[in-house]
């Protein structure tokens, strides 16, 4: 007989704007529900003509365009004063997870709302995490006052992303839904939604790699983001985005080729421990079993390979290795030790065959 669900699941509030074209009159219509009037835009200067037209029909009251990885505390705080000094009542984050991030980082001390755009398949949109680095130490947590009120999801705003960074960032939102799988508040909701957004991350990927005008495919690669952050902000932060936290937060690693190049190990670890997933990720992959399946998805696109080519030492691995131990979920299928840290972070940055862990 088999046995009985039990489960506990948290679904966060969303609302969400999909329409391809359409960015700046949904923004304008999400603003207007608030009730603001004094707008903070934040976004880099690559986003300067969409956070300019967003300034034309909106009453902005502070443009913000220093944006870093890991939202380091200094510039949180820089940020965080300038928006209460300007009395925003709300901020349109347009951009990647760095800009999303920085939002964040400002709602959580001031409570103002977010709207988030998002230009890439970051997925932190769609998640109540917040991370700040300090110290060569990346922290993170949740908090209901830094998920977006809305988001805006547009899939031209993604047109413009560089093709070895769409294939970083897209594998970056199918690294959400993989640690979702086994992460500490895994659920059957949780794998239903990271299963969809496996397959739909993967025809997408496929597509837009192959053709980037293929608005279709951009369609399905931004609907994936959303459905794996939803699962994973809903399952929480498994073994493999721990590592990745640590690896960006203390040696600035790029965040989503960091992710790109970690999953396959990661996978690899844990799959002969957690049956379940591991036939969940076939299917969803359409393939013999999860690893082969996120491999051929790798290699169709082109993935990055290897942690040397981003900026992490060997000689760093020993101590990247104990900052992650004290920080692996204790519900991992798989009991970890640092020794198999060491074996898993040799093998990202050197990009060795994953299937040898």
């Amino acid at each position: 007989m088999t046995a009985s669900l039990t489960f506990t699941h948290a679904t966060l509030p969303a609302r969400v704007v999909f329409e391809t074209g359409r960015a700046v009159p949904h923004v304008v219509s999400e603003v207007g529900r608030l009730g603001a009037q004094r707008v903070m835009v934040i976004a880099t200067a690559s986003q300067a003509e969409l956070a300019d037209a967003v300034a034309a029909v909106l009453p902005v009251a502070l443009s913000w365009t220093e944006v870093a990885p890991h939202v380091p505390v200094e510039t949180a705080e820089r940020a965080r004063r300038a928006a209460t000094d300007a009395e925003t009542d709300v901020i349109v984050a347009i951009g990647g997870g760095s800009t999303t991030g920085l939002a964040k980082a400002v709602a959580l001390t001031t409570g103002i709302p977010i709207i988030a755009v998002p230009t890439t398949y970051a997925g932190s949109e769609a998640t109540d995490v917040w991370g700040l680095t300090e110290n060569g130490r990346k922290t993170t947590g949740s908090d209901p006052r830094v998920l977006p009120r809305a988001i805006v999801y547009d899939p031209d705003l993604t047109t413009t992303l560089p093709r070895d960074l769409t294939v970083a960032s897209g594998l970056n939102a199918l690294a959400h839904c993989v640690d979702s799988l086994w992460a500490p508040r895994a659920d059957p909701i949780n794998a239903a939604f990271a299963t969809e957004g496996i397959r739909a991350l993967g025809a997408g990927l496929r597509a837009v790699t192959a053709s980037p005008a293929d608005g279709s495919g951009r369609s399905e690669a931004l609907l994936g983001t959303y459905l794996a952050a939803a699962a994973f902000a809903s399952a929480g932060s498994g073994l493999h985005h721990k590592i990745c936290h640590a690896l960006g937060g203390t040696y600035g690693l790029p965040h989503a080729e960091t992710h790109a190049i970690v999953l396959p190990y990661v996978t690899a670890f844990t799959v002969p421990a957690a049956p379940a997933a591991e036939r969940r990720l076939a299917e969803a992959f359409g393939s013999g079993s999860g690893l082969s399946g996120l491999q051929e998805l790798r290699r169709d696109v082109g993935a990055p390979v290897a942690l040397r080519d981003h900026g992490f030492r060997a000689e760093d691995i020993p101590e990247a290795a104990r900052i992650i131990l004290t920080a692996v979920p204790a519900s991992h299928p798989r009991p970890v030790a640092e020794e198999d840290l060491r074996a898993i972070l040799t093998a990202a940055w050197a990009g060795s065959p994953a299937e040898d862990i």
